[in-house]
């Protein structure tokens, strides 16, 4: 499996070319299953301050998603995209593999302004794949535990975030690897993974695309939150091998998380399902 951190932008046929390249080194070494960023299909928001245009949209039965599924051919494929239905906009995630659609994901949680571009979706579900039941989230959904939480129940084995995750937007620190925002993408990442004890994919914008420096650190995280490949902060791709199946069992044997619940005492009946 690999995670990928690139950067995409507003040139359409460009984002496809650098996706079949993509699509080939993970072919070539192995890979079946790759998670592209948020925004790899015409990019992301050029700024979060709510006067940037969002990108081109596309619906998830149109021509653009059907020549991704082309390109991914016998491989499982996450990449993000800007979609539309019903005169909206959604920040959406698609999985795909040449047989077509496997799961799709609207990016529920909008930090900043964001919710001046897009809707916003209103479910976690969990679906199957030739890898393994996987769950898909956005960016700024990975900080809400109930979200990683509930793909977790609905089964999913494999959780995969794609982002469009910058450094910070105040003090920032000259060196990337040191922002505090780089950090919190981190924790992030291994937290989600050790609480709910799945395998964690983050893949991530990387470089500079209008007023925005992305933190790229791409990873592959296992069940008991151990980072087992990482880009670090410039642009690559995070492969590392895993048997899915036995991770999981060897994470939940002693120390189940998701059996050990006491949902009865979470308090309120939202808590209580998560």
């Amino acid at each position: 499996m690999a995670a990928v951190a690139a950067n995409f932008d507003r040139d359409l046929e460009a984002d496809f070319a650098r996706v079949a390249a993509l699509i080939e080194q993970a072919r070539e070494a192995g890979v079946q299953l790759l998670a592209l960023p948020e925004g790899a299909l015409g990019g992301y928001l050029l700024s979060l301050d709510g006067t940037a245009e969002p990108p081109p949209a596309f619906t998830v039965d149109g021509p653009e998603i059907a020549r991704l599924a082309r390109l991914a051919g016998d491989l499982v494929v996450t990449a993000g995209y800007a979609e539309a239905d019903g005169g909206l906009i959604y920040n959406s995630a698609v999985c795909v593999t040449g047989d077509g659609v496997l799961g799709h994901h609207r990016k529920v949680h909008q930090p900043l302004r964001e919710d001046e571009h897009y809707a916003a979706g209103d479910r976690f579900e969990a679906f199957d794949t030739p890898v393994g039941r996987l769950g898909l989230m956005i960016c700024y959904d990975k900080a809400f535990p109930e979200a990683a939480r509930t793909l977790a129940l609905d089964g999913a084995q494999i959780i995969v975030c794609l982002s469009a995750w910058p450094g910070a937007r105040t003090n920032p620190d000259p060196d990337l690897a040191k922002d505090r925002w780089k950090r919190r993408f981190d924790l992030f990442d291994r937290a989600r993974a050790l609480e709910n004890q799945v395998v964690w994919l983050s893949a991530n914008q990387s470089g500079m695309f209008g007023s925005l420096r992305f933190v790229a650190s791409a990873k592959v995280v296992d069940p008991g939150g151990e980072i087992l490949a990482d880009t670090g902060v410039t642009e690559g791709m995070a492969i590392a091998e895993l048997d899915v199946e036995q991770a999981l069992e060897l994470a939940r044997r002693s120390m189940g998380h998701l059996r050990d619940r006491r949902p009865e005492t979470y308090g309120s009946p939202e808590l209580a399902t998560v």
